[in-house]
């Protein structure tokens, strides 16, 4: 897809924060470490719910289930979100095996709001209409 410039840079900017989330995961948290390491800050989580904000506030509420579609950008961010929240799960069962900060499962949440927050926006403005579920009954 083509996103305008606005949405293209807030997902560089989020691509950019996940690979600040592998580091911050591929990094013990101990008391005092010999280096800083690079964690996930509540400012990553703060900007991704002002964006969930943002995107989100003019869109009319759900009456149904969205289905991946509308658009091929729609679609795949649908499948990004699929993706944010399987890894969310496997960051909470590594959180339950050793320390892991809290701030990288808090993020990957919001995240996934965002992204189907997002996908419901390029949607709506690329074919004028989200995928609805219909129920067969």
């Amino acid at each position: 897809g083509d996103p305008d410039d606005h949405v293209r840079a807030v997902l560089t900017t989020i691509q950019n924060d996940l690979f600040d989330a592998g580091a911050d995961l591929a990094t013990p948290v101990v008391a005092e470490p010999e280096y800083p390491p690079l964690r996930i800050a509540q400012s990553y989580v703060d900007a991704v719910e002002t964006w969930c904000d943002e995107f989100g506030d003019p869109l009319e509420p759900l009456t149904s289930f969205i289905l991946p579609g509308g658009t091929v950008l729609s679609a795949l961010l649908h499948q990004a979100r699929t993706v944010t929240r399987r890894a969310e799960r496997r960051v909470w069962a590594l959180a339950r095996a050793e320390d892991v900060a809290a701030e990288v499962p808090r993020y990957l949440n919001r995240l996934s709001d965002l992204l189907f927050v997002v996908a419901r926006v390029l949607a709506r403005h690329e074919n004028g209409t989200e995928v609805l579920w219909r129920h067969r009954r």
